[in-house]
């Protein structure tokens, strides 16, 4: 059972309960996830990284996190 102030939502394919209220921001900022190095999808459409901080998340939204690593 989920309490009121909390919500499920798919990260990368996987269930996680997250605070209702949250930003996309907040969820990045909890993963330790540098914003300049990361691609974000949100329900299938690309995220403008400026507007995370506005962006509400809610109940059964799907987050695709691509972090990008460099190599050679």
């Amino acid at each position: 059972m989920i309490k009121k102030n909390k919500i499920k939502i798919k990260l990368n394919g996987k269930k996680i309960i997250i605070k209702a209220g949250s930003s996309l921001k907040d969820l990045i900022l909890n993963l330790n996830i540098p914003l300049n190095k990361t691609a974000i999808e949100l329900n299938e459409i690309i995220v403008d990284k400026k507007k995370i901080k506005n962006i509400i998340l809610k109940k059964d939204d799907k987050i695709e996190i691509v972090h990008f690593i460099g190599g050679g």
